[in-house]
């Protein structure tokens, strides 16, 4: 084990001496059809007994995804996005739902994404929107509960605990994968060391303690570093201060 895992040891020593619990919870993005992966990921999550919210990309999901997230009670499908296609100019970040889009468009894909999944998974289907690459317009945000949404889940620490009335921001923040890189497992210390500082920043109270500490994962593209690590990580946490954490038990 490397010095990382021996900081993220100690700062989990002190959240339990000082009585302080964490919930965590698990998101995994473009899921679209079973797959050996999504077995692996599914074992993965009834092993540890932490729930994975799978965001589903509405478009391109297919019937027998539905039976492999009824088979199992630590799945739980979330909405990502439409067709996970980006609309930001050539020279912008990846973004299915960019502020040079016109609103009512991508409202509209918003909603199309809410009911076709509610078609798929029907009652398990927990009304979190998950935009493609993390982005979102902000001119959306206002009108998405009226979709039917009750939460956002982006990437980074909230600043805020709603992102809009009846909308509750729930993020995630420790993402395992080098993605401007090796598409492999990033380098274990640095992602090790924003975590403990991260950790330390809401013991401190400098940032918010409520909010569920989230782990973003992409089970597709996973190699068995990156498994590996997913695997130790939540197990540490969970042996620590940290407690499961699904959708439906609603926290501010």
């Amino acid at each position: 084990m490397t010095h990382g895992w021996n900081a993220l040891d100690a700062e989990l020593e002190h959240w339990t001496a000082q009585d302080l619990r964490l919930p965590l919870w698990w998101r995994d993005d473009d899921a679209i059809a079973p797959s050996d992966a999504l077995v692996r990921l599914e074992a993965l999550a009834t092993q540890l007994d932490l729930p994975v919210h799978l965001a589903v990309i509405p478009e391109g999901a297919v019937g027998d995804l539905v039976s492999s997230v009824q088979q199992s009670s630590h799945l739980v499908p979330v909405v990502h996005g439409w067709a996970h296609q980006n609309h930001a100019g050539a020279d912008k970040k990846k973004c299915e739902f960019p502020s040079t889009r016109p609103v009512d468009q991508a409202l509209a894909d918003a909603e199309d994404g809410m009911e076709r999944l509610k078609q798929l998974f029907g009652a398990s289907l927990q009304p979190m929107f998950v935009p493609p690459w993390n982005r979102i317009s902000p001119a959306m945000l206002p009108w998405l509960a009226g979709l039917g949404f009750a939460a956002l889940s982006t990437y980074g620490p909230r600043k805020r605990v709603q992102a809009a009335p009846g909308l509750m921001q729930i993020n995630t923040h420790v993402d395992p994968i080098d993605w401007k890189g090796s598409r492999g497992l990033a380098a274990e210390d640095e992602i090790l060391a924003r975590l403990v500082a991260h950790l330390e920043a809401r013991r401190a109270g400098t940032q918010d303690r409520a909010e569920p500490l989230g782990l973003l994962t992409h089970h597709l593209v996973h190699d068995d570093q990156v498994w590996e690590f997913c695997e130790t990580l939540l197990t540490r946490l969970l042996a620590g201060p940290a407690h499961p954490w699904r959708f439906n038990e609603r926290i501010s």
